[in-house]
């Protein structure tokens, strides 16, 4: 598949919360594909900045490709957990205008069956959005404890027979090891009783192994606190997030700081004196139906946004 077929979800609404000073200092924490990213630099001045991350090190080439002689942009390979290092790297610390999180998968991470990711095209077991460190979804698969690999079916990807996949994985690898995804799903489709209507009764599991592999959401719970940090007063963190648990995370921490820690009663604090980060701007925004139409992987995206109040430490 074509780089350049990628399709970026939300876009315009994403761009359109996040730039608020043509001036500012930005952060795209997932560069992917640079649809974002190029969409944020259309907005910015001459003066402006633009700080794009990336765990996936194809993404990264592909940027250094795309965006070469673009002195606006500066790139960096990581994850977005190490945003404050990213930031302090270029000078900025505290200082950013927005940070925008956009949390799906790129396509090309899913339709290139070498990157493993997927379950309808054959492939190396691999899943690592960071080829160059980790452990491969293989190696998981072929060493973890039976509990374990229930533990993460169940947690991450809400799997009702979770322990009954994870017990065929570990009969199946005692024969022979797994080293395809096409292997896999094979194994789990089998061990799943109840298929439902329009998914692969392996989609579950996969997306599960994946965010466990590539540590998604203990990532994405370093990097709400990082932003907070980061960002300048009146600075915009956006956030897009494609699956529930994602999405309960970031929803949950926007409220926690929005309505401030909770205090004794009878405490003599007025409601004005309670220490307060952020304020959260409209509601959830989800895709359009003619986005959807037009993108079906952007049915299941959820876009919040919070500003950083003026005072918050």
């Amino acid at each position: 598949m074509s780089q350049e077929l990628h399709k970026t979800v939300l876009l315009d609404e994403a761009v359109d919360a996040l730039v608020t000073d043509a001036s500012g200092f930005y952060v795209d924490g997932t560069f992917g594909r640079g649809g974002h990213s190029g969409a944020i630099l259309a907005q910015l001045a001459d003066s402006g900045q633009l700080l794009a991350i990336d765990k996936d090190p194809q993404a990264i080439a592909y940027g250094q490709e795309k965006f070469a002689g673009e002195e606006r942009l500066a790139l960096y390979h990581g994850s977005f957990a190490e945003l404050s290092d990213a930031v302090a790297g270029r000078g900025m610390s505290g200082q950013v205008t927005g940070i925008l999180l956009d949390l799906g998968v790129s396509s090309p991470q899913l339709d290139e069956a070498e990157r493993g990711f997927s379950f309808l095209q054959d492939g190396p077991l691999d899943m690592r959005m960071d080829t160059t460190r980790g452990m491969s979804a293989a190696e998981w698969v072929n060493t973890a404890e039976e509990s374990e690999i229930a533990r993460v079916f169940k947690e991450f990807g809400e799997e009702r027979f979770a322990r009954r996949m994870a017990g065929a994985i570990c009969k199946r690898r005692e024969e022979k090891p797994f080293s395809r995804t096409g292997d896999l799903a094979e194994v789990v489709k089998a061990a799943n009783p109840a298929w439902e209507k329009g998914k692969h009764p392996a989609t579950r599991a996969f997306q599960a192994i994946r965010i466990h592999i590539n540590g998604e959401l203990e990532d994405l719970q370093k990097t709400l606190a990082s932003a907070l940090e980061e960002l300048k007063p009146g600075g915009r963190l956006v956030v897009i997030s494609f699956h529930s648990l994602e999405d309960r995370m970031v929803k949950r921490y926007f409220r926690e700081q929005e309505k401030g820690p909770q205090l004794p009663k009878g405490l003599p604090v007025m409601e004005s004196q309670v220490p307060r980060t952020i304020r959260t701007i409209g509601k959830a925004i989800k895709a359009s139906a003619e986005e959807v139409g037009g993108n079906v992987r952007s049915r299941s995206a959820v876009m919040r946004v919070a500003e950083k109040l003026p005072g918050a430490a």
